[in-house]
């Protein structure tokens, strides 16, 4: 009975009887294909052609061999996840990612304590803060001994004099003690109510209020809005607070799996502090924050490796600011410090738009209230024919 030979570039025929060393013509070697050519580990021919690659005489002569040879090993792979190598026998399952129901479920509650994330401070920062504290000393012991540089401007809002010397102190400084309030285009102080339209006429309005000069900014923290953003990628989510010159040391950043809080002082005397309920759930030992002059970055590593919808988690509704509504005598000077170096056009701009859309929406509302206090016309009534 003839018998099928399996060396490799061989497949022929052979009885038993008259197999010698020398009848089969083989390849010793295993396949190899790269860069579109073919051919075996044992001989140097190639070429581009399956069925030519086929066709390659073997290259060492033996004896028949009806056994199959034995297959290579196939590198051994190594898992991300677990770090576990597998073989080509072993079954390899991948964990896909979690439903929304089941992320919901197993979401943490909100009040969990929280823990302040590492941070890492550039060396361009720290050459910035050490500059800017010798700076502040400086100013410090200056106000202490009450001395003020000649032409240093008024801080009171409205007033243009500048510091010419000791004498400058015995002049009256006119300045506005109110607010500036702008409404519907036009632009004018609380405390006079002298309407204009034109920017450069509002500031150089006189001061309604006279008084003493101001040549020192207090010295109390300024609570403001910083401008923020954020992206991801598939195992991180970057939140990024563009706050140049934040202090580290009067700054902080905690945070546990679900909400982030971010207080960040920066420029000496501004002040910003944000809660921000996460979209997703985070985990906290793999966090870290990084300062650089220009920004603020959080990194946050995700729990699970899902894109998230927002940044923010859209369920969570936030408590309204209690505030005491007292009445403040119009005399009084108000509380905040303000100077014409506070006041930009982009000030007006903003609330110009948002004046002009709450304007919109009160006349589609009058239109609407119009249309429907109009009375319902009856229809029509055939009338009999008179006899």
């Amino acid at each position: 009975m003839a018998l099928l030979c399996y060396n490799r570039g061989c497949g022929d025929r052979y009885d038993e009887d008259q197999n010698s060393d020398d009848a089969c013509c083989y390849h010793p070697g295993v396949p190899i294909f790269h860069d579109a050519l073919k051919g075996w580990s044992c001989c140097k021919k190639r070429t581009t052609d399956f069925s030519e690659f086929l066709s390659i005489k073997g290259c060492v002569r033996g004896r028949h061999s009806n056994v199959k040879p034995e297959e290579p090993l196939r590198p051994e792979v190594t898992s991300d996840k677990g770090e576990q190598k597998h073989h080509s026998n072993e079954e390899i399952i991948y964990q896909g990612p979690k439903s929304a129901e089941a992320l919901e479920r197993e979401r943490p509650r909100s009040d969990e304590p929280k823990t302040k994330l590492k941070v890492k401070v550039a060396p361009s920062l720290a050459q910035i803060l050490e500059k800017m504290e010798i700076v502040e000393r400086e100013k410090k012991e200056k106000i202490e001994r009450g001395e003020v540089i000649v032409g240093t401007k008024c801080k009171n809002a409205g007033c243009k004099t500048i510091y010419q010397g000791p004498e400058t102190n015995a002049e009256t400084c006119m300045y506005h003690p109110g607010a500036p309030v702008f409404h519907e285009g036009y632009k004018y102080w609380s405390c006079c109510c002298i309407k204009t339209i034109d920017f450069n006429a509002f500031l150089d309005q006189k001061g309604c209020y006279a008084g003493k000069h101001c040549w020192i900014h207090k010295q109390d923290k300024k609570k403001v809005a910083c401008r923020h953003d954020w992206h991801q990628t598939a195992n991180q989510v970057v939140v990024t607070i563009y706050a140049k010159n934040a202090n580290p040391e009067h700054s902080y950043v905690e945070a546990n799996r679900t909400v982030l809080t971010c207080h960040i002082q920066f420029e000496n005397d501004k002040e910003f502090h944000k809660d921000i309920h996460l979209w997703g759930v985070v985990d906290i030992k793999s966090s870290f924050v990084n300062m650089v002059p220009t920004k603020v970055e959080v990194t946050l590593k995700k729990a699970d490796p899902v894109a998230w919808g927002k940044l923010e988690d859209p369920k969570h509704k936030p408590e309204p600011e209690v505030t005491d509504i007292t009445a403040e005598p119009e005399d009084t000077k108000p509380d905040c410090d303000i100077s014409d170096d506070d006041i930009s056009e982009s000030d007006w701009d903003e609330t110009d738009d948002e004046e002009k859309k709450n304007k919109e929406n009160k006349e589609n509302e009058e239109k609407e209230k119009e249309d429907n206090s109009l009375p319902l016309l009856e229809e029509a009534k055939d009338v009999p024919p008179e006899k």
